[in-house]
């Protein structure tokens, strides 16, 4: 497909993002931005939007199956140095994020931290960067080590935190794309399927819902007593890794941590269970020991390889454990990136009105309320408001039973 085309596509489905663009048109003057992100046509709306405030903008990806190559190729007629291609090897993807890093940004923006980290294993390269941005929780524990251990060198906003992120991005939008990419890959019919979830945090709740709307039968596996308690209310099983497996014909991590489906897990799969991630790096499952059990493998359909083990079983990995949203599908819908990206275009403006320390940061929640409000009418919604007997009754004290 036309790179244009699919820009211009998302860009009509991110109302606010473009509300945003039109109003600071020509603030960012001489300001370099150097943006780890995985290249999309929404990711392309936010660097030309930042592009037409003013701004210099580098891109690389945040991912090496998540580039879409004819957006990359558009943006790079439209004035950003795009550094990313789909399928790049290991020693590419750094070589991407160097040529980002050694620029000379005064703002960086990132979708996992591996640009962040890399400027700080580096740290000549950070002296004159003002600050950053974070688009995800895996970055956001990544800064926050950083950060416990006194080696933040510039302010970083955890764009992650803002509720008009975490509570639409990482629930409704990688909830659908998530189910989008296994379905890609595979497609399954859902309903009636045993389908394990690995975390409940926004992303995992996202997930399950969406598996549960379309008639699977749905696991949670939890190590946090409380969110496990909460997937048990919500009416899913909660179960362990070995449980699941035993069970499951479909199996996703979205935990952000690394090792949740081992070789032990592995061993005692069940014949024919599909395994996918949808957490940003590919540390979840452990790919190299299903590789080394392997008798043989074979890829059956675009992203989707199975793998024969002793005995005869079958295991599918679909994406090669990475991203599956958007290493088997198209990432998030435009419409939840809008709320996302409306985040990071601001979060810029607030790094260079100065004054935030070397620690990780979040935005002001008035911020968020614009976004929402803009999002709201965009999306024909219409607020009720308090009357002034309401707003005095909430301000005091006197009134009770």
């Amino acid at each position: 497909m036309d790179g244009e085309l699919k820009v211009l596509w998302a860009r009509r489905r991110m109302p606010v993002l473009e509300k945003l663009r039109t109003e600071k048109k020509g603030t960012l003057r001489g300001v370099k931005v150097a943006a780890c992100l995985h290249v999309t046509a929404e990711t392309a709306n936010l660097a030309l939007a930042l592009k037409e405030a003013g701004a210099q903008v580098r891109l690389c990806a945040s991912n090496p199956l998540s580039t879409q190559d004819d957006v990359a190729e558009y943006l790079r007629g439209e004035g950003v140095e795009v550094f990313a291609k789909r399928g790049e090897g290991e020693e590419e993807y750094w070589e991407h994020i160097r040529l980002c890093a050694e620029w000379g940004p005064d703002i960086t923006l990132d979708d996992g931290a591996d640009l962040t980290a890399y400027m700080h294993k580096n740290p000549e390269l950070a002296r004159g960067v003002r600050g950053g941005t974070e688009e995800t929780t895996t970055g956001v524990l990544r800064l926050r080590a950083l950060e416990r251990e006194g080696r933040l060198l510039y302010p970083v906003i955890a764009v992650n935190e803002s509720k008009t992120k975490f509570l639409f991005d990482n629930r409704y939008g990688t909830g659908q794309s998530t189910v989008d990419g296994v379905l890609r890959a595979t497609n399954i019919l859902i309903a009636g399927r045993k389908a394990a979830v690995a975390g409940y945090g926004w992303c995992g709740r996202g997930i399950a819902m969406r598996l549960r709307a379309m008639g699977a039968r749905v696991m949670v596996i939890e190590v946090d007593p409380v969110k496990a308690l909460e997937a048990l209310m919500d009416g899913y099983d909660v179960v362990t890794v070995e449980e699941a497996v035993r069970e499951a014909d479909l199996l996703i991590t979205a935990t952000g941590n690394k090792g949740v489906v081992r070789r032990e897990h592995l061993e005692a799969a069940k014949d024919g269970i599909i395994l996918a991630n949808a957490g940003h790096f590919d540390v979840e499952i452990d790919v190299k020991a299903l590789r080394e059990m392997a008798l043989s493998s074979r890829p059956l359909r675009p992203n989707l390889v199975e793998y024969e083990l002793p005995g005869g079983k079958r295991v599918y990995l679909l994406a090669e454990g990475r991203l599956v949203n958007l290493g088997a599908a198209e990432g998030h819908p435009s419409e939840v990136m809008d709320l996302s990206f409306s985040n990071q275009f601001l979060a810029v403006f607030r790094i260079l009105e100065g004054g935030l320390e070397p620690r990780v940061h979040v935005l002001p929640p008035e911020i968020d309320e614009r976004i929402a409000r803009l999002k709201l009418e965009a999306m024909g919604g219409r607020l009720e408001s308090l009357t002034e007997e309401q707003v005095r009754y909430l301000a005091s004290w006197q009134e009770g039973t």
